[in-house]
């Protein structure tokens, strides 16, 4: 049957604690844990912001922490290039996600695939949205 492999996808931008828990809760969850740092490009697109911290910064934050396995930069909004890439038996999202279109849609997609969706709760009161917010970080880079 092999290791269960998981895959926590995320920005990662301005890590931040809920990060941190999400990337703990999941590594009880599978025996090799892949994060998906989500491509500068790939955040533009999907969620209309440019990331505070550059895609190769963020991900040499994750994979230094020592909780992952190994990182994978997304470079596609479908999850599918993702899991045909890195070969993930279950995928980790935060629970704001549950009963949402977008977390429905990915459940139908996943099921397909063989890949279980498995929620961990969202921290509310801390988040990437919230620094930038704070921070007054419109989401535009400096040259």
């Amino acid at each position: 049957m092999g290791p269960v492999i998981g895959y926590v996808p995320g920005v990662f931008d301005l890590f931040h604690v809920g990060h941190l828990t999400m990337l703990r809760q999941a590594r009880e969850h599978c025996d090799v844990l892949v994060a998906g740092v989500v491509s500068d490009e790939v955040c533009l697109v999907g969620k209309g912001i440019q990331p505070t911290v550059p895609e190769t910064e963020r991900a040499e934050i994750v994979e230094a922490i020592g909780i992952v396995d190994a990182v994978y930069v997304e470079r596609h909004l479908d999850k599918s290039e993702a899991w045909r890439q890195v070969g993930f038996k279950r995928i980790f999202k935060g629970d704001d996600w549950q009963g949402t279109p977008k977390g429905d849609a990915l459940e139908h997609q996943m099921l397909g695939m063989g890949v279980q969706v498995v929620y961990f709760p969202y921290t509310v009161h801390t988040s990437s949205t919230a620094l930038r917010r704070k921070l007054g970080v419109t989401g535009e880079r400096a040259s």
